[in-house]
């Protein structure tokens, strides 16, 4: 797209957390906002109750507490958009705020990290393994369930230093975080999103817009279709569990040339059971809300006939809880 001439505009606000990887995320989305709006484009940084406290994320309330002070200054007008790691947001709506923008996405896969270039399967017996994430700690010990798998938290340069240090033998991680800081070096299994569905929207990104943004319309330029169809579809069924960023829950899409193909798992948390449903529909089906509401609720139907309910805290919750 040629950008507008837009010389006698001001720039656009841009709110983001202030880690590495936050920041080189909002990055890439205000060179593409420049690139089609012809607009400057200006980082506001944002400190938020995820940067500060520490504890198990699951315990804090999941990973939206790095959302929650990015809508507060947006809905104050500190800025005119923010973004997120779409697996961080919750999947309630919040009123006067919309996703205004899914540009493309990284892989979207999880990734190990461990001493030596071991593999999963590699590791030695009763190797500790870190991750936080109630999810990946059961798919863990599905495969491994010799593994100490302990919590942990941390930029990804902190974790990969408890690696090197010799506190873990191995962390896990999603791809998508290494790829956008250039640490995928660091790399030593890949675990296919088939076999190893990964957070709901993972590797997306979501662009955050006041409802009635002037410039939303601007923002949406960026979009990519297919991310845009797979992250929220993702997101829908998610949405219809009713189970939360830190559920032990696994949903992954992918996109052929005739089909997306969608992937659902949810796990008992020490991995020993697991019910999984695999749904396919037409793209042109989940183009819109609607659409995508509708598919998702076949998923949730098989999963929940499956008997996922009696793996897995799902359903409503007590009023006030993000999700």
């Amino acid at each position: 797209m040629t950008a507008t001439d837009t010389s006698g505009m001001g720039p656009l606000r841009l709110g983001t957390r202030a880690s590495l990887l936050a920041t080189t995320q909002s990055g890439h989305v205000a060179e593409a906002l420049r690139a089609v709006t012809g607009r400057p484009v200006e980082l506001v940084p944002i400190t938020t109750a995820g940067d500060v406290l520490t504890g198990p994320l699951a315990q804090l309330g999941g990973t939206g507490v790095f959302v929650a002070a990015l809508r507060e200054a947006l809905l104050r007008d500190e800025c005119d958009l923010v973004v997120h790691s779409m697996k961080d947001l919750p999947t309630a709506d919040v009123a006067g705020l919309a996703i205004g923008a899914v540009p493309p996405r990284a892989p979207v896969a999880d990734v190990l990290c461990a001493r030596d270039g071991l593999t999963l399967e590699a590791l030695p017996h009763g190797a500790v393994v870190g991750s936080g994430s109630p999810r990946r700690v059961a798919q863990l010990l599905r495969r491994r369930p010799d593994l100490q798998v302990r919590g942990i938290r941390g930029n990804v340069d902190t974790r990969l230093r408890k690696v090197d240090e010799g506190e873990y033998d191995a962390i896990v991680l999603a791809e998508a975080g290494l790829t956008r800081i250039g640490r995928t070096d660091r790399i030593t299994d890949r675990f296919d999103a088939d076999s190893w569905p990964t957070s709901a929207g993972q590797g997306a990104l979501a662009v955050e817009v006041r409802a009635d943004s002037p410039v939303a319309a601007e923002i949406a330029a960026i979009t990519d279709a297919d991310a845009e169809i797979t992250a929220l579809w993702e997101r829908a069924v998610l949405r219809l569990l009713e189970a939360g960023c830190a559920a032990p829950v696994g949903i992954s899409a992918r996109r052929a040339p005739d089909a997306v193909t969608l992937i659902a798992e949810v796990y008992a948390l020490d991995g020993a059971r697991t019910v999984r449903v695999a749904h396919s529909a037409d793209p042109a089906e989940l183009a819109t809300a609607a659409g995508r509401a509708a598919q998702a609720g076949v998923v949730v139907t098989a999963l929940m006939d499956a008997g996922a309910a009696e793996l897995a805290e799902l359903g409503p919750r007590p009023a006030g809880d993000p999700r």
